[in-house]
Parts: C-alpha cells; structure tokens; sequence
C-alpha cells in the first residue's frame, strides 16, 4: 500500500473515530465507506470491517497502517 493511500485511509479513520464514538459497528463501517468514496480511495470490504472493528474497540486514536498490517 502507498504512502498517499494510507494517508487517505488514516484521514478518513480520524475523521469517522472522532465522532462515531459509541456507534454500531455498521454505522461506523457506512461512515469508513463513504469517506473512503468522498476521498476517492478504494478500500476492500474486509479492511473496512477491520478498521470499523478497531474504531469500536479502541475508542480513541487507531492506526490504520497497524491495523492493515496486522
């Protein structure tokens, strides 16, 4: 994965985290996708639920690239 992808990515989970704090899971994963859309950068549906998951779990900053990599 690119630097300027995983940019856009991170962008886009600080984005959501920031205020989907306390949503469901799906509400969460609809917010990724669309920001990833708005962004113009494309993101399997199984990095979506990953990053979703991890946004629900951590309840605070998440690391794209780490939860990508891991």
């Amino acid at each position: 994965m690119t630097d300027e992808k995983i940019e856009a990515i991170q962008a886009v989970v600080d984005r959501v985290s920031s205020y989907q704090d306390g949503a469901t899971e799906g509400t969460v994963a609809a917010e990724l996708r669309d920001g990833f859309a708005e962004a113009g950068v494309d993101v399997p549906a199984g990095d979506v639920t990953k990053l979703a998951d991890a946004i629900e779990s951590e309840h605070g900053a998440v690391s794209a690239a780490e939860v990508l990599d891991g």
